[in-house]
């Protein structure tokens, strides 16, 4: 933050999310929230604590801080959740839209703190706040990550997976227009997906070597093999619904083809030079020892770890069934989006849903509406619901309808995910295109 220290009209307060006078200190006097900050993969995988404390206690003190300010009802909470509560979305189900299962990928501690945390959000009170499920965001700094201790995160991504990208500086640009004075009443108090658009949208082998492009390499195969790839319990979707977003916002003004030409501009000739001239092998050595690092999936295989083995990949025997690229089918998924069942009846317009839609989308995720009455269209106010596993609890029909949350106690950890797509139909639509019976269940 150094560059913006004597930025005229800015002023920069260091804190710590956790620490409520130190967020407090920082919502007073604001019209505007932009909660951008939390603690991510693959730092969150192994600091759950922290990851609680900062994801869950941040927004929670913001929350509490908006309360407390004389002028509550004009302030505008921006929170930022996460592709990640969607969890793996690979085909035949790769498209999604708001109000899909929350499917949270096994052992992903960021995504649960994330759910948990919007939850909260939309459940507030707040008069006005909004959730923007962020994609991947193809920043500067993408190459250098392989070089990173991060770098192995890279490999949990199915080759066959799909993301909606959005650019970094696109991404900026939405938290800067979502400021201004002209977003219409209509916005706030939703949740929408952020995607780029249609020219944003890739398979990851595509991805793949569109960024190796960048630094000269031709053929990515040559410097992977395809069993070093997990097939499954990785985040990322095409999004039906992100064109939403745009129009309210216009933040879009780049395609990924410009962000990868971008790039192409910011690395040094050297640096092109030098992997040109390196052998495909020696190259192919130093990816396969970032696969073989702790949170690689050749460590998980080589050390044992059952356990992330078969969230991965299915079981053992599955991985080695995972064919060399000479038979190894790169995936073109339908571009046609297909949607997934919601339980009720979707043509009716808000202000028409009443009790009756809420019986059906519960019984369609295997449990109750115990409320007797509601007003109808009205959102917002909490009804009484109770899940399969007979668990009850309170959440509003928009939690419910329109963002894919349900139960509470049954949300991980831990993973009983086999267990209650058995029970949830809905649930089931995403967890069986993926999974079979006997597969894991933490």
């Amino acid at each position: 933050m150094a560059p913006y220290v004597d930025e005229p009209g800015l002023r920069i307060l260091w804190g710590d999310l956790a620490n409520y006078s130190n967020v407090l200190a920082g919502v007073r006097g604001a019209d505007i929230v932009l909660h951008v900050g939390g603690l991510v993969s693959p730092r969150a995988d192994h600091m759950p604590e922290l990851t609680r404390k900062v994801n869950l206690g941040g927004i929670r003190n913001i929350i509490r801080a908006i309360r407390e300010q004389p002028r509550q009802d004009q302030i505008r909470l921006v929170y930022i959740g996460t592709v990640a509560q969607t969890g793996d979305r690979n085909p035949p189900v790769h498209w999604g839209r708001v109000g899909d299962p929350i499917q949270i990928s096994i052992d992903d501690i960021y995504a649960v703190t994330k759910t948990i945390a919007e939850r909260e959000v939309i459940e507030s009170g707040l008069r006005y706040w909004v959730s923007l499920r962020q994609t991947a965001i193809a920043h500067w700094n993408l190459l250098q990550m392989m070089r990173g201790p991060e770098a192995a995160i890279a490999f949990h991504q199915p080759i066959n997976g799909v993301f909606e990208w959005v650019t970094v500086r696109d991404a900026g640009r939405l938290l800067a227009n979502v400021c201004e004075p002209d977003v219409p009443e209509e916005f706030w108090n939703n949740i929408y997906n952020v995607g780029g658009g249609e020219s944003c949208r890739v398979v990851n082998h595509e991805f793949m070597q569109r960024i190796a492009s960048i630094v000269g390499i031709d053929d990515c195969r040559r410097i992977f093999e395809p069993n070093w790839f997990a097939t499954r319990n990785f985040h990322g979707q095409w999004y039906e619904d992100s064109d939403r977003l745009e129009k309210f916002l216009r933040f879009r003004r780049q395609t990924l083809d410009d962000y990868v030409e971008e790039m192409r501009a910011r690395v040094t000739p050297v640096r092109k030079w030098m992997t040109k001239l390196a052998p495909a092998g020696v190259i192919k050595s130093a990816m396969r020892s970032v696969a073989e690092r702790p949170d690689g999936t050749l460590h998980w295989l080589q050390t044992g770890d059952e356990k992330r083995i078969a969230a991965f990949f299915g079981c053992r025997s599955s991985w080695e069934k995972i064919p060399g690229w000479d038979t190894f089918e790169l995936a073109w998924p339908s571009k046609k989006p297909l949607r997934l069942n919601h339980g009720y009846d979707e043509t009716k317009a808000c202000t028409a849903l009443a009790i009756e839609d809420m019986r059906q989308a519960a019984q369609f995720r295997g449990g109750e509406c115990l409320s007797g009455a509601m007003l109808p269209g009205d959102l917002r106010s909490k009804l009484a619901w109770r899940c399969a596993f007979r668990h009850q609890f309170e959440a509003s029909p928009m939690l419910v309808l329109r963002a894919g949350h349900w139960c509470p106690e049954c949300l991980a950890p831990p993973w009983h995910d086999q267990e209650i797509a058995s029970r949830n139909p809905f649930f089931a639509q995403v967890w069986h295109a993926h999974h079979r019976a006997h597969d894991y269940d933490a």
